[in-house]
């Protein structure tokens, strides 16, 4: 199998100058290179940079993944606005690193070649689907660290080698929402490889998103609250532009005051439980699959039997009418007529053996088979729908 690695960077909050477009220049002969994006692909050899350290000193996100199944995703976002140690909570080994370098929240997402599956060559990825996971983070949606720790846990399901591990493990705080991922995050999710029935247990002690109907009148509410010299220094800010990330910070801070207020649930689930609750649910459901597969199966062959009583009773107004297409089909001497034929005389003996007249149909069929013999094709027809051979 050929080897394929996919390296995509992107500088969201700055575009790089033109002395930092020459150092990844310096990296990559071949990479489409603007100041905002650089994009390659590996169809042999390899990137010579440091895609770690290019994430701390220019881009703001990065995108790879190879064809053996590793994939990885880097977020680069103010500290500012997403502290680390709100991040750490979510950590785990398998799927999500944390740290910080010069100002900033490095959020690493990946899978190894072990944990990323089998390749799909009808699968791809580009980091447009993924960029907007930082406005959404800056904003205080916990979303994505949450994905990243239960796509951890997925992964300790697969090696199922420490349950005492899995009893110990308690999940962090559950953000609201997880039953309606916005397109970012349901991206992902299927990155990471994200059980669906895993998602949908988790989701299940998760509350409603704050972007409900309800929440622009909260918002405002919070808004209103703050000081007045508060208030004034983020509107000089923002009209002079020295804080881009203002209005995902008050949205974090906002979403922070619901959390305080509302509390989270009483009882935090612990791996072993999410992984338990999962297989149940991925039972049932494949349960609830499999009797909806046997229904329309059912609801197919009444279909297909209905379908061909209603020809039978037309074919019996007529059946004259039918022999004589039969001949006129073999007569083309065309493979698609032949079919045509044999697919009329399988209903003609459907019709007689109906009509308790089966001794009939074999003698005028013994009649057209003598008659035509010296036809391979049409007799390999007949002898495949296994219509008798006198």
């Amino acid at each position: 199998m050929s080897e394929y690695q996919y390296y995509e960077f992107l500088a969201v909050d700055r575009p790089l100058t033109k002395a930092e477009i020459a150092q990844v220049r310096a990296l990559s002969t071949r990479a489409r290179i603007t100041s905002t994006s650089f994009v390659n692909e590996y169809h042999w050899g390899d990137f010579h940079g440091d895609p770690t350290k290019l994430v701390e000193q220019l881009y703001d996100a990065h995108l790879y993944y190879a064809n053996w199944g590793s994939r990885r995703l880097l977020l680069r976002i103010p500290a500012s606005v997403l502290p680390a140690k709100t991040a750490q909570g979510y950590a785990l080994q398998e799927t999500l690193a944390v740290w910080t370098r010069g100002g900033h929240t490095l959020l690493d997402f990946s899978l190894s070649a072990e944990d990323g599956g089998e390749w799909d060559f009808e699968t791809s990825f580009e980091l447009a689907s993924f960029a907007g996971l930082r406005a959404e983070l800056a904003a205080g949606d916990l979303r994505p660290l949450y994905l990243g720790w239960l796509a951890a846990i997925a992964v300790w399901e697969l090696a199922d080698d420490d349950e005492e591990e899995y009893q110990r493990e308690t999940e962090p705080s559950v953000p609201a929402g997880l039953a309606e991922l916005t397109g970012p995050q349901r991206a992902l999710a299927d990155f990471l490889c994200v059980p669906q029935d895993l998602l949908a247990v988790a989701a299940s002690d998760s509350a409603p998103a704050t972007e409900s109907a309800a929440a622009p009148d909260r918002l405002a509410a919070f808004i209103a609250g703050l000081p007045a010299p508060e208030k004034d220094n983020l509107l000089l800010q923002a009209a002079l532009g020295t804080a881009p990330q203002l209005g995902p910070g008050l949205l974090a801070r906002f979403r922070q005051s619901l959390r305080t207020s509302e509390g989270g649930p009483g009882v935090r689930r612990s791996a072993a439980q999410l992984l338990d609750a999962a297989h149940r649910h991925r039972t049932v459901r494949a349960q609830r699959e499999r009797a909806a597969r046997g229904a329309a199966e059912q609801a197919r062959v009444r279909a297909a039997a209905e379908a061909r009583d209603a020809r039978l009773d037309q074919l019996a107004r007529d059946q004259a009418t039918a022999w004589r297409t039969v001949d006129y089909l073999i007569a083309l001497r065309k493979p698609a007529a032949y079919d045509e034929a044999v697919a009329l005389l399988s209903d003609l003996r459907a019709l007689h053996s109906r009509q308790g007249s089966a001794a009939d149909f074999d003698r005028r069929f013994g009649e057209l088979r003598t008659a035509h013999r010296g036809k391979p094709s049409l007799m390999h027809r007949f002898d495949a729908l296994g219509l008798p051979n006198p």
